[in-house]
């Protein structure tokens, strides 16, 4: 017998997890892709809020087993494991405990804006599966950074989270990028709400679903929003909580540099690398039903190449004591290790938590 499969045959959690996988790509998976990308997505979140109380999400842990611990302590936090939850999945903090009993060892919640909006036109979300890909241009859909934050405390008042969980902030649709006066306000004010309730922040100004949205990552503009931030960190005595910026994948290199230089003046706990991207190339899904499907973010292992690219520069130019979390087309323990080794010191998932089912996150930190 080959010696691989005998190990795997003699190991009863790597069979059990290996069974969990079979069962999701064989029976659910198909199941939730006969729904709409939107569909498939509440159902799955909804559920996931069902299972968002102490006993419930205790019970989903039991029958799961013990998460695999490989801990890291970056920017003054102790991560059970590298493998995280990216922003977009639960946006309103509907199932931080039940994401937490899966596996995962920290979350990003939102994008969160300082007005509850609503998402873009439907459609707005969709499925490549030959590339194991999705296109969204939801375009920052939540309850408002008020509402998510009250809701996150309600949920720490009940019992601590044994994972650190924050918050990513964006600009509201209705603010325009024109107005710099306007976006400082707006994200200040998200900033005020999520703060005082959350492990980190991520400011999102990468975005592809928001107009103009991503002129933010200018190094001049980006300077002034970083300052009003840290000041209102400040004031509310909360400057120690590390805020890192999420980039996008489609910042060339002559303006993610200087990029990085400013983030690294301002002192800011580092960065998300990256984003979804605008671009369309190397795709097996052909390029008609692409084009049927519109504007939008991709995300998946298409960007992977380019997130690594970015998350090694990012290390060049900040150094070794930044935070880089490596986010894009993750999929298996291979993937994550590309990452860290590129330097980053955590990973995040999104499209491959959709691809790979609820187990992924403990399998990936099983497998490092």
């Amino acid at each position: 017998m080959h010696v691989a499969l005998r190990q795997k045959l003699l190991n009863p959690a790597t069979t059990f997890a290996s069974s969990r996988v079979v069962i999701y790509e064989s029976v659910l998976r198909p199941l939730l892709f006969r729904l709409s990308p939107a569909a498939a997505h509440d159902l799955g979140l909804g559920s996931l809020a069902a299972l968002n109380t102490q006993p419930l999400a205790q019970l989903t842990r039991s029958i799961l087993g013990a998460v695999p611990s490989k801990p890291v302590t970056t920017m003054g936090l102790t991560f059970p494991h590298p493998v995280g939850l990216a922003g977009g999945f639960d946006k309103n903090a509907r199932a931080p405990r039940a994401l937490e009993a899966l596996g995962f060892g920290f979350l990003e919640l939102g994008t969160v804006t300082a007005r509850a909006q609503e998402p873009n036109p439907a459609p707005n979300m969709f499925r490549l599966p030959e590339d194991h890909a999705l296109i969204n241009r939801l375009g920052f859909p939540n309850d408002g950074a008020h509402v998510v934050g009250k809701r996150i405390l309600e949920q720490r008042n009940e019992s601590p989270f044994a994972i650190p969980v924050g918050v990513s902030i964006g600009k509201s649709r209705v603010v325009s990028v024109d107005d710099e006066a306007a976006v400082l306000a707006d994200y200040t004010e998200s900033l005020r709400e999520v703060l005082p309730v959350s492990d980190f922040i991520v400011v999102n100004v990468s975005s592809p679903n928001t107009a103009n949205l991503r002129a933010l990552q200018t190094a001049e503009t980006a300077a002034r929003l970083f300052g009003a931030l840290q000041s209102e960190a400040l004031r509310l005595g909360h400057a120690a909580t590390p805020i890192l910026v999420k980039v996008a994948p489609d910042l060339a290199d002559e303006a993610f540099t200087p990029l990085l230089e400013v983030i690294g003046r301002a002192g800011l706990a580092g960065v998300v690398a990256t984003n979804t991207t605008i671009k369309r190339e190397g795709l097996r899904t052909s390029a008609d039903d692409v084009a049927a499907m519109g504007a939008g973010g991709l995300s998946g292992p298409p960007v992977r190449a380019r997130a690594l690219a970015m998350v090694a520069r990012a290390r060049q130019v900040l150094g070794a004591s930044a935070t880089i979390i490596g986010v894009g087309g993750i999929e298996n323990a291979d993937h994550a290790k590309a990452y860290l080794s590129a330097g980053a010191n955590l990973v995040q998932l999104y499209t491959g938590f959709v691809y790979g089912g609820p187990t992924i996150a403990r399998n990936i930190a099983a497998a490092l």
